[in-house]
């Protein structure tokens, strides 16, 4: 395997300093991660195609790009990979072709089996304003044989507009597309690891009333009431300032905390619409930023994501981390990829984006869940 960043000046793409050489017509795999102004043209996509003529392209808009230690706004962060033992699978659905985000997720899976079999990993990116994450994941674990199959990736960003996410592959990118990426082979080891690194204040509370992702009630009292008295005078805010205070949600029967971003609020029926389902007979509390356990919980997913590779470690590092935790880390924004790095040892390629959403399983063998407020690692690793 190999990886090498790329750039994207005056319409051109070229190599970054340093790194191995590689051949653009041998690569296999370019992830983009860009600004939405630079998806709503072709220009990109044509410019990645003709230097890469051979490789499935990812197109993903963002709330920020990281390109191995950097992190911008309204930039372009490219990453070309070649597997030399690895198959792919790549395929894109639309939202717009299902009934919901559950169908589309079937779908997914049933068009990245390879001779009927699933992948050994599937990397997921998907439009992040018209998917519902949750859902979307259990559609793919529902189909057959993808019960253990290790799915990681996150939802698109839009910067702080929250108004539209373009996601492509092999094609100028659109709104509601969903693209899997299936990975086949036994010479391939991946990687991955989540953390938030939020404290949590108040009481427990259970969720009593509930629609997949808008929540009426908290122990049978208005939802969006009680979330207004726990935040006091930074209520007037929102709802930009649920950023600052997610929830952490035990799901019912599983004991496993997800946290849980708010997307919108509605005064007149006092509900709040969160970027991941909240069944009811979870149990919530609030939470809210310590920057330094923040930035150590960088450290802690990229602990959980190394590879039992001895000293060689990951070759490749995709780093997705959340718009809510770039709006509060602001200028220390680039101190949670340090702390990446760090535990790396500088030896990898790292890109990646930050995102309306992180997909990863909690605990290694465990089902993939919707995260917010998370900075998510994948690592890839392939055998000689």
């Amino acid at each position: 395997m190999l990886a090498k960043l790329f750039r994207f000046n005056d319409g051109r793409v070229l190599p970054s300093e340093g790194g191995p050489e590689m051949d653009p017509a041998s690569c296999n795999l370019v992830l983009c991660f860009a600004d939405k102004q630079h998806l709503e043209t072709d220009h990109l996509h044509n410019a990645l195609r003709g230097y890469f003529p051979s490789a499935e392209i990812v197109l993903c808009s963002t709330s920020g790009e990281i390109s191995g230690p950097s992190v911008t706004d309204g930039g372009v962060s490219i990453v070309a990979l070649r597997f030399d033992h690895t198959a792919l699978q790549a395929q894109c659905v639309n939202i717009s072709a299902y009934t919901d985000s559950f169908g589309a997720g079937r779908g997914l899976a049933d068009r990245c089996l390879r001779n009927g079999v699933p992948p050994k990993y599937l990397l997921v990116v998907s439009d992040g304003s018209f998917v519902n994450g949750t859902d979307l994941l259990n559609g793919i674990h529902a189909a057959p044989g993808w019960e253990q199959v290790l799915v990681t990736g996150g939802l698109a960003g839009d910067g702080l507009r929250f108004s539209s996410t373009l996601v492509g592959l092999n094609a100028p990118a659109q709104q509601g597309n969903i693209v899997g990426i299936g990975f086949f082979g036994d010479k391939l080891a991946v990687g991955h690891g989540s953390k938030g690194g939020w404290d949590t204040f108040g009481l427990e509370k259970v969720v009593t009333r509930s629609d997949h992702n808008v929540l009426y009630e908290l122990d049978g009292v208005n939802a969006l009431s009680v979330y207004k008295r726990y935040l006091g005078p930074d209520a007037s805010g929102l709802p930009g300032a649920a950023l600052l205070f997610p929830l952490a949600v035990v799901l019912p029967d599983t004991e496993e905390a997800v946290v849980r971003t708010i997307l919108s609020v509605d005064e007149e029926a006092g509900t709040m619409t969160f970027a991941g389902d909240i069944p009811v007979d979870s149990r919530a509390r609030f939470m809210r930023a310590n920057f330094d356990r923040l930035i150590n919980a960088s450290h802690g997913a990229a602990l959980n994501a190394t590879l039992p590779n001895g000293a060689s470690g990951p070759q490749y590092a995709l780093l997705i981390s959340c718009v809510g935790r770039k709006v509060i880390l602001r200028d220390r924004i680039e101190e949670e990829v340090d702390a990446v790095i760090d535990q790396f040892g500088g030896r990898c390629v790292m890109s990646g984006f930050y995102s309306y959403g992180e997909l990863s399983p909690n605990v290694p063998g465990g089902k993939c869940q919707l995260h917010n407020q998370t900075m998510t690692i994948t690592t890839f690793y392939e055998m000689e």
